[in-house]
Protein backbone atom coordinates (compact mmCIF):
# COMPACT_ATOMS: atom_id res chain seq x y z
CA UNK A 1 0.00 0.00 0.00
CA UNK A 2 3.21 2.33 -0.24
CA UNK A 3 2.06 3.22 -3.78
CA UNK A 4 -0.76 4.15 -2.49
CA UNK A 5 0.37 6.73 0.21
CA UNK A 6 2.73 7.82 -2.72
CA UNK A 7 0.07 8.90 -4.43
CA UNK A 8 -1.71 10.84 -2.48
CA UNK A 9 1.69 12.67 -1.32
CA UNK A 10 2.50 13.15 -5.24
CA UNK A 11 -0.89 14.41 -5.83
CA UNK A 12 -1.10 17.28 -2.97
CA UNK A 13 2.34 18.42 -3.84
CA UNK A 14 1.24 18.64 -7.88
CA UNK A 15 -1.87 20.86 -6.54
CA UNK A 16 0.40 22.61 -4.18
CA UNK A 17 2.64 23.71 -7.14
CA UNK A 18 -0.11 24.19 -9.73
CA UNK A 19 -1.30 26.93 -7.38
CA UNK A 20 1.97 28.83 -6.44
CA UNK A 21 2.58 28.91 -9.99
CA UNK A 22 -0.19 30.74 -10.58
CA UNK A 23 0.86 32.98 -7.44
CA UNK A 24 -1.49 31.83 -4.61
CA UNK A 25 0.05 30.09 -1.28
CA UNK A 26 -1.54 26.50 -0.59
CA UNK A 27 -1.75 25.96 3.59
CA UNK A 28 -4.39 23.35 3.59
CA UNK A 29 -5.97 20.53 2.33
CA UNK A 30 -9.50 19.59 2.79
CA UNK A 31 -10.21 16.40 2.57
CA UNK A 32 -13.88 13.96 2.45
CA UNK A 33 -14.48 11.80 5.62
CA UNK A 34 -13.54 8.28 3.37
CA UNK A 35 -10.46 10.25 1.85
CA UNK A 36 -9.05 11.03 5.46
CA UNK A 37 -10.19 7.21 6.89
CA UNK A 38 -7.90 6.19 3.62
CA UNK A 39 -5.36 8.36 4.09
CA UNK A 40 -4.92 7.28 7.96
CA UNK A 41 -5.42 3.89 7.26
CA UNK A 42 -1.81 4.23 5.31
CA UNK A 43 -0.08 6.31 7.05
CA UNK A 44 -0.86 4.03 9.65
CA UNK A 45 0.11 1.06 7.74
CA UNK A 46 3.57 2.43 6.83
CA UNK A 47 4.18 4.05 10.16
CA UNK A 48 2.64 1.99 12.55
CA UNK A 49 0.15 3.31 15.42
CA UNK A 50 -3.25 5.11 14.95
CA UNK A 51 -2.24 8.87 15.16
CA UNK A 52 -4.14 11.17 13.22
CA UNK A 53 -3.70 12.68 10.49
CA UNK A 54 -3.08 16.25 11.17
CA UNK A 55 -0.79 17.52 7.64
CA UNK A 56 0.07 16.29 4.24
CA UNK A 57 3.28 17.40 2.36
CA UNK A 58 3.43 20.64 5.29
CA UNK A 59 -0.49 21.66 4.49
CA UNK A 60 -2.30 21.32 7.18
CA UNK A 61 -5.72 18.70 6.73
CA UNK A 62 -9.49 19.77 7.30
CA UNK A 63 -12.59 17.26 7.30
CA UNK A 64 -15.28 18.41 4.87
CA UNK A 65 -17.68 15.66 5.22
CA UNK A 66 -19.28 16.43 1.76
CA UNK A 67 -16.38 15.82 -0.11
CA UNK A 68 -16.41 12.27 0.78
CA UNK A 69 -13.65 10.21 -1.42
CA UNK A 70 -11.60 13.77 -2.85
CA UNK A 71 -9.86 16.45 -1.37
CA UNK A 72 -8.72 20.03 -2.61
CA UNK A 73 -5.78 21.79 -1.81
CA UNK A 74 -6.24 25.52 -1.46
CA UNK A 75 -5.50 28.37 -0.47
CA UNK A 76 -7.47 29.73 2.65
CA UNK A 77 -6.40 34.00 1.66
CA UNK A 78 -7.57 33.64 -1.87
CA UNK A 79 -10.90 31.94 -0.88
CA UNK A 80 -13.59 33.99 -2.11
CA UNK A 81 -11.59 37.17 -3.59
CA UNK A 82 -10.10 35.66 -6.28
CA UNK A 83 -11.59 33.32 -8.90
CA UNK A 84 -8.91 29.92 -8.79
CA UNK A 85 -7.21 29.41 -5.37
CA UNK A 86 -8.33 26.04 -5.26
CA UNK A 87 -7.66 22.42 -6.64
CA UNK A 88 -9.29 19.20 -6.34
CA UNK A 89 -8.48 15.85 -6.98
CA UNK A 90 -9.64 11.96 -6.33
CA UNK A 91 -8.72 10.17 -3.02
CA UNK A 92 -10.00 6.75 -3.28
CA UNK A 93 -10.33 5.45 -7.04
Amino acid sequence: MRGELIRILSSVEEKANELKLEGYEPDLVLVGRKAYEFIKAQVNEEFGGEDEVSELSGLKVRILEELEEDAVVLDTKALGYLPGGARRFKVVK
